[in-house]
């Protein structure tokens, strides 16, 4: 059941913590516009696209990612004035146990831990499209969208080469296309030219040769002047950037796992780490939120200032490890589940221990 004592804290906790997203919204803006603002001059952004297409889906973007440290911020600071005035005292002397004082702290963080999930797993997908789209059109630089000597499985046992690929007209030059069976060379097809056909998700080669290698040594060729062939092979997969997976949702997620699976290509690491990731998020909260009561709820001297240093050192190590296992993990050096959760069991154990040692 919940007391009168819960909703006060729950009320301070979510009232705090929309004060702190609202406060790095503002920093963030100033920040980004004054990078981007030659950017939007050049190019006569209209002023509408800007807040409606990009800020608009940007920053729910930004502050999900950053929302646990939000989190841990937030409770750093508000319990710490709790502390302070002697509430924290008061409480604990009225009866409260310990445990029960963090229970309105940890319904808080699963709160906000749900619908962290539930932005990073199908909201922020579908409104970041808008951003990725705002951002080919005004603000990344077209002269990357062409590409040299590309060498790609395309899926076990095709391997694909170009010369060149200029995403703007959806044209290569110079293909290559080799199938490879046990290690043995089974065909390979060249064509002088190559273009993609979106509509119907097709590639059409120019003056193409096959030339199909048996197994007692014959050689077969086959010519023409056009070939539809269904690669399995979209030319924004020479592009795509990674940071772009954002606008995935969970089954277009889960997409291109299989896809870069079949493939072969370390990209699958870079994907399921992103989707360990997602999970991993929400319980982060709630391990943050535990580690940063302990931390704060103690009466000292210094008051808030001492505490709220100490919680800033904290979050800036925990972020310190979650890129660093991150980074290994989407490299494929360690299992992405491991490199995702590793960081939160460590730090469960670090609660564990300043919960024993907290003031109570």
């Amino acid at each position: 059941m919940i007391k009168k004592i819960d909703w006060y804290i729950i009320k301070k906790f979510l009232t705090s913590f929309m004060l702190t997203l609202g406060l790095f919204t503002v920093i963030i803006i100033v920040f980004d516009v004054a990078e981007k603002i030659d950017d939007f001059v050049e190019k006569q952004t209209p002023f509408n696209e800007i807040v409606f297409d990009y800020y608009l889906n940007f920053i729910p973007f930004l502050l999900n990612l950053f929302s646990p440290i939000f989190v841990f911020i937030t409770v750093i600071f508000f319990t710490s004035k709790m502390a302070d005035k002697s509430e924290v005292v008061a409480i604990l002397s009225g009866g409260v146990s310990y445990l029960r004082f963090l229970r309105p702290y940890m319904l808080s963080a699963l709160i906000i831990g749900f619908f962290s999930f539930s932005l990073n797993a199908w909201i922020i997908p579908s409104s970041d499209k808008k951003r990725v789209e705002f951002e080919n059109r005004y603000t990344r630089n077209l002269e990357n969208s062409y590409r040299q000597n590309i060498k790609q499985q395309i899926r076990p046992g095709m391997i694909m080469t170009l010369q060149s690929f200029n995403y703007l007209d959806s044209f290569g030059y110079k293909v290559q296309l080799e199938h490879v069976e046990d290690g043995v060379l089974k065909s390979r097809l060249f064509g002088d030219k190559i273009r993609w056909n979106d509509e119907k998700n097709t590639w059409r080669i120019s003056n193409y040769r096959i030339r199909e290698f048996s197994e007692n040594g014959t050689e077969t060729l086959t010519k023409g002047a056009y070939l539809d062939t269904m690669v399995p092979f979209d030319p924004e997969d020479f592009f795509r950037r990674q940071e772009d997976v954002q606008s995935f949702n969970m089954k277009e997620l889960d997409k291109y796992i299989q896809l870069e699976n079949m493939r072969g290509t370390s990209n699958a690491f870079f994907y399921q780490t992103e989707k360990q990731r997602r999970y991993a998020s929400p319980f982060s909260m709630i391990i943050l939120t535990f580690i940063g009561v302990c931390v704060s709820s103690a009466k000292v001297r210094r008051g808030v200032g001492k505490n709220l240093a100490k919680g800033i050192l904290i979050s800036f190590f925990y972020l310190f490890i979650i890129q660093f296992f991150t980074s290994i993990g989407s490299k494929g050096a360690m299992l992405p589940i491991l490199a995702v959760w590793i960081p939160n069991v460590a730090f469960s154990l670090v609660g564990l221990w300043l919960y024993r040692t907290a003031q109570k």
